[in-house]
């Protein structure tokens, strides 16, 4: 097994010239890739309270170089959880972190990470972060990027949704740091194009959300791939069972770090919480009511189903507020895109699913409305933590349905909310408008004046240069279908082997146009007619003259080939049919006699 894996990385790992010209070549086109993907998340920032007294990142022993990018950014001193992860983490001890979302846990395992390097690297991957979302992949790309610009550390995102050739050829350039989703990490170290063999330090952010989404398994099998000799960091907001047992099994002797007292609430005591029980039939108003609360400024709004998001999308934007979908139907471009037009302010409300509610960390949301009761505590912590952050207040509203008021009442239990039984809230009722501070008079529509906002369709939707080969071959089709040039050929509508000019103008034309499959079938020519209409019509009725008259389906032969061999141009399909019923005396024949008797004949 260790012979397997030193062949595999040897082979990785060798870099013939040829190879490297051409991975030359592309590092202008893959550099600006990754780049474009940075400018959709925010850059670093203080995003967590900290205290006058807490340490100075400096004076924990971190590096000078990585000091000086944090005081770039406003950071100088260290949060709650940095405080007491550093000192453990940078001595190579494996940690578990257990904080609120929003107080700063990125730089609690990033800082330790990326000082654990060994620069100039070899082009192996030495950090590998698992993340669950491709939102919050992104956002910590962006924050380990530039707390270690001045280590000139490469930095690279690998998550779903995005072709894999770009990424591939910045793993073949060589990287220090690689953060991605597990679905496409394990697809990369399968086709042996990420190589983990070299992994000094693990990390795996927010592990109760990779749970929660069925990501467990494979998690596990990450574990399995890299070095039983690393670090491993865990850090997430709760710890379920599955959980602590994942940390016991792949962590060596971990030290549990919480960044508040045992007994603090699990959630921001700086965020208001408000629980109404409202009907589903009135919740669209209601939301459309809490949209135009005083105050009110970047706004998400959480469902359990991407039918539900899109559809509330749809109806508030219908109502006239700037709203933007994010949900799992969408393609990645079209999340990007909802999620940039969030961040400029073009759109005020964002409609999504709990699988947005990690990772994005957006700066001056003041309300979080829960349009359906979360599944339990874990997820309404989750997701009313995108308010309230980095000491700020926010509003959190939770509409309960009938159905789903014994949910309500165990998450309220879990969290000693206090709040059991919620009030019977309409889109009318007083205290809506007090709470939340309403103003009187509003309606369940924007006012044309307060429509301010672009929108979602000012946001450009950059889909098209990666929608890969796929795209370039169905345009090369369409080409090839306008190119192609038009049959030539004539249609003419007939009716009973006769066009419609001739039966307007009588009997006598009627005749005329018999004459001709008359003519054709006697004289054995089985050449067909070029009108395909009447090709189609006068198959069967023209082989059967050919043969000399012989029965059709419907037991009656066609009128024009009878009067054409009793030298009657003009004779109509009654008269033929007495003729036949002459020849033979004494026998009546009608129908399907006739034919059998002209037949014999």
């Amino acid at each position: 097994m260790a012979c397997a894996q030193g062949t595999r990385e040897a082979i990785t790992l060798t870099v013939s010239s040829d190879t490297k010209t051409g991975t030359t070549e592309n590092d202008e086109s893959v550099e600006a890739i990754v780049a474009e993907e940075l400018a959709e998340a925010h850059p670093l920032r203080a995003a967590a309270t900290v205290v006058d007294d807490a340490p100075t990142f400096a004076e924990l022993g971190v590096h000078d170089k990585i000091v000086k990018a944090l005081g770039e950014a406003g950071i100088e001193r260290t949060f709650a959880i940095q405080k007491l992860t550093l000192p453990l983490a940078l001595a190579g001890e494996d940690v578990i972190g257990q904080a609120r979302t929003g107080t700063g846990k990125t730089l609690g395992f990033g800082v330790p990470a990326l000082q654990r390097l060994e620069l100039p690297g070899d082009g192996t991957p030495q950090v590998l972060v698992v993340v669950p979302t491709r939102e919050l992949c992104l956002q910590v790309t962006a924050d380990l990027k530039d707390a270690g610009k001045y280590l000139k550390a490469r930095v690279l995102p690998v998550y779903g949704g995005r072709p894999y050739e770009p990424q591939i050829a910045a793993l073949r350039k060589g990287v220090d740091v690689v953060i991605g989703t597990p679905g496409r990490l394990l697809d990369l170290a399968e086709q042996r194009h990420l190589v983990l063999g070299k992994v000094r330090t693990l990390v795996l952010d927010e592990a109760d959300e990779m749970l929660d989404l069925g990501f467990l398994p494979d998690i596990e099998r990450v574990l399995r791939m890299v070095p039983d000799k690393r670090q491993t960091m865990l850090f997430s907001a709760t710890m379920p069972g599955p959980i602590i047992t994942l940390a016991r099994t792949f962590l060596t002797q971990p030290t549990h770090i919480r960044a508040e007292e045992v007994d603090a609430s699990a959630v921001h005591e700086r965020t208001s919480q408000f629980v109404y029980r409202a009907h589903s039939l009135d919740k669209v108003e209601v939301v459309s009511r809490v949209l135009q609360a005083e105050g009110r400024s970047l706004t998400m709004i959480f469902t359990r189903t991407k039918r539900t998001a899109q559809k509330l999308a749809d109806d508030l934007a219908e109502r006239g507020f700037a709203v933007a979908p994010v949900h799992g139907d969408l393609g990645q471009g079209a999340r990007e895109q909802a999620l940039r037009a969030f961040r400029s302010g073009k759109v005020d409300v964002l409609v999504c699913t709990d699988v947005a509610a990690r990772g994005i960390d957006v700066e001056g949301v003041t309300h979080v409305v829960n349009y359906q009761c979360p599944e339990d505590e874990k997820t309404y912590v989750h997701r009313i933590g995108r308010t309230g952050r980095a000491g700020r207040t926010g509003v959190a509203v939770t509409l309960v349905d009938w159905d789903e008021e014994p949910r309500w009442k165990s998450i309220s239990e879990a969290l000693e909310l206090g709040k059991p039984e919620p009030v019977e809230t309409y889109s009318t009722s007083d205290h809506l408008f007090t709470d939340l501070g309403i103003p009187t008079g509003v309606t369940g529509r924007l006012p044309l004046g307060q429509r301010t906002r672009e929108g979602l369709d000012a946001e450009e939707l950059d889909e098209e240069p990666r929608r890969g080969r796929g795209a370039k071959r169905g345009g090369e089709r369409g080409g090839e279908a306008k190119a192609k040039p038009k049959r030539d050929r004539v249609r003419k509508r007939t009716r009973g082997g006769s066009s419609g000019d001739g039966e307007a103008e009588g009997g006598d034309a009627k005749a005329c146009t018999a004459e001709t499959p008359a003519a054709t079938a006697e004289t054995g020519d089985e050449t067909r007619p070029t009108t395909p209409r009447r090709r189609r019509r006068r198959t069967r009725g023209a082989s059967a003259g050919a043969e000399g008259g012989q029965a059709t389906d419907g037991g009656q032969e066609p009128a024009p080939a009878r009067a054409q061999e009793d030298g009657d141009s003009s004779a109509t399909e009654r008269p033929a049919r007495r003729r036949r019923s002459r020849r033979r005396a004494g026998v009546d024949t009608t129908g399907e006699q006739a034919v059998a008797a002209s037949g014999e004949e």
